[in-house]
């Protein structure tokens, strides 16, 4: 299964899907969330990262990205590689953290942590309906989770630009 989801062509756009292992509840915080959003602001603007799409829940992430300068494959693995690191220093660190010990325990794996689940079920994005279907799918998101009652209300989503009613936090790359 792991070869499933692969990124067959790097310069493709590709709806991708992040998740906490163990399902952990990390980004209930706006410290962790933080993190997440500038490591992909700099991939942005430093890896030619695309992004059309995107939510964060609460436990994973789902992004329609592409790229036109590096390989796709080696900008999320630098993205995983960097916020895994990152987001658990800031759990370490945090001395209001109430379930800072609960969390390191279950994304602790042997002798280090695995802050992400392995892999990152990509899926090319080939036409404009399957782009218009993922893109529903990442904005009703939240809507499903009993977090908000319209998708353009959650604020952690590209959804609020396309409704034009906030700008999104991450800079948005028109598909069409």
């Amino acid at each position: 299964m792991a070869f499933a989801y692969r990124i067959y062509d790097q310069k493709g756009i590709y709806f991708i899907t992040c998740t906490v292992n163990q399902w952990v509840d990390v980004f209930t915080r706006k410290d962790y969330i933080d993190i997440l959003l500038e490591s992909l602001i700099y991939c942005q603007k430093h890896k030619g990262l695309k992004i059309f799409s995107w939510v964060v829940m609460t436990n994973h992430i789902h992004l329609i990205i592409g790229t036109n300068k590096d390989n796709l494959s080696d900008i999320i693995r630098d993205f995983k590689k960097y916020t895994s690191t990152k987001i658990t220093l800031a759990i370490t660190n945090n001395q209001k953290e109430s379930r800072k010990n609960w969390m390191l325990w279950l994304l602790k794996k042997e002798d280090y942590i695995l802050f992400w689940q392995e892999g990152y079920h990509g899926e090319e994005i080939t036409s404009l309906d399957f782009f218009n279907t993922k893109q529903d799918y990442i904005h009703l998101n939240p809507v499903r989770a009993g977090l908000v009652e319209k998708e353009e209300e959650y604020l952690y989503s590209s959804c609020g630009q396309l409704y034009g009613i906030r700008n999104s936090m991450l800079e948005l790359t028109s598909f069409v």
